[in-house]
């Protein structure tokens, strides 16, 4: 069971009203934006929106500040369908992370998520919110292990089995990618670290304290 570190509430008593509530509707409705703006402007122009505010490091020192940002608000380059799913599995995540920490617990855990991410293009030269997002899905079955999702809308399946398919394919990731996609997704898991290890610690000992117990019972 995960409870509120101190520092986070203390943090919260004292920056708690920048806190942005709803966090999570607000950056899937600017990737919707995003999508459809994308989609009519690379059709009736050959513009592509999604080139414009993506992370790029040699872009950013030639004066364009604002894709230290903007890549944030970028959706799944993939079809409709798929992005609203994807769109509306990122809202439903985000929302209940930010029903169980509050405004401000979210807020944080997806800043410092942000900032990794920002970091770690400043040194490889190009960031994408793709760990940040996936990364997220772990947090929520960690604290949601047994909640279920529906595969096609039919086959029941609980959230600590497909967190361990994520884990495979942010591993499978992490070997086959780029330098600059295993420096995201080290940042992406360090914010993980910062929120749960405390707790995992907790975890471990109440496990070590039962293991004992009955050790000590058996005799």
């Amino acid at each position: 069971m995960y409870y509120r570190q101190d520092l986070l509430n203390k943090l919260e008593r004292k920056y708690g009203k920048y806190a942005v509530k709803n966090l999570m509707l607000v950056l899937v409705g600017a990737m919707a934006i995003v999508w459809l703006m994308d989609l009519m402007l690379s059709r009736q122009m050959g513009v592509s929106l999604y080139y414009t505010l993506m992370f790029d490091r040699a872009a950013i020192f030639e004066g364009e500040v604002w894709r230290i940002f903007t890549f944030l608000f970028l959706p799944p380059r993939s079809s409709l369908a798929f992005a609203i799913l994807a769109l509306y599995f990122y809202y439903s995540i985000g929302s209940t992370l930010e029903a169980q920490w509050g405004s401000f617990g979210f807020t944080a855990y997806y800043l410092l998520g942000a900032v990794g991410a920002i970091i770690s293009g400043f040194i490889t030269g190009y960031a994408d919110n793709t760990y940040l997002n996936l990364t997220m899905f772990l947090a929520y079955a960690i604290l949601f292990p047994r909640s279920e999702f529906r595969i096609f809308f039919l086959i029941p399946v609980e959230a600590k089995w497909l967190a361990l398919a994520d884990g495979v394919l942010l591993l499978w990731l992490f070997v086959t990618g780029s330098w600059s996609g295993r420096l995201g997704l080290i940042f992406a898991l360090l914010n993980l670290v910062v929120f749960f290890a405390p707790h995992l610690k907790d975890y471990c000992v109440t496990l070590y304290r039962r293991w004992k117990w009955n050790q000590n019972f058996k005799k």
